[in-house]
This record gives structure tokens, sequence and C-alpha cells, in this order.
């Protein structure tokens, strides 16, 4: 499940990913993505969950479609990317593609969201 967060900083958005998620649940989220992104500057706090458990039928291939396609269109306008979890192997998978991601991207425990809205909103 992907949901919207209402309780950000001006000019930042937030989500929070739980469960398994499926690609139905990407492709249902396509539109509001692009509405939330449509800003000059993107600044972004992603939740993940603790019962988070990775892609159900579908969901791989819908996010690297969704995820490659908003980089491509909105590459120049990425400035900071807050991803917040205390799954450890979130942590090894954004040491091993965060290079590839525009902007800045740091990870916070779940314990430190207030710090994570902070930094994105900075």
């Amino acid at each position: 499940m992907i949901q919207v967060l209402d309780d950000m900083p001006v000019g930042v958005t937030g989500l929070r990913v739980s469960g398994r998620v499926s690609g139905d649940d990407l492709r249902e989220f396509r539109s509001a993505m692009s509405t939330l992104l449509a800003g000059d500057e993107i600044r972004l706090v992603e939740v993940v969950s603790d019962d988070y458990e990775g892609f159900g039928p579908g969901g791989l291939l819908e996010d690297l479609k969704l995820g490659f396609g908003t980089l491509m269109q909105h590459h120049a306008a990425f400035r900071r990317i807050a991803v917040v979890s205390d799954k450890e192997w979130i942590a090894h998978a954004l040491h091993a593609v965060g290079w590839m991601v525009p902007g800045e991207l740091r990870l916070f425990p779940l314990s430190d969201l207030a710090d994570a809205k902070s930094w994105a909103a900075d």
C-alpha cells in the first residue's frame, strides 16, 4: 500500500509504503505522483513501515517503470530525498543504488521522522 502523508512541511511530499506493494497499487498511484511531483523542486520523505514486505505481483516492474519515468522527467528538480526506515536491507539497497538518485539522499531511522522532515525541507 502507498499512502500520501499530510503532515509534511511546506514544499515536502511525504509517502508511506506498507504491506506488500503490487503493480495495481503503483498503477493507481501514478496520477497522484504526477501531481505531487509537479513543482520546480522535489523534496521527498518516504517512510518504509515496519510491516513493509516488498513487492507483490507486478510490483517490481511497475516500480521500475514509475521510478525511471519520474527520474527522467524530473531529474533536475530533485533536491532531497529522506528515506525513513529501520529495515537493514533498505540501508543496503540505498548504499548500492544511491549514486543513481539525483539530489541528496539520506537514510533516517523511524524514530527520527521529525528530523527527516526538517532535513528534507531545508
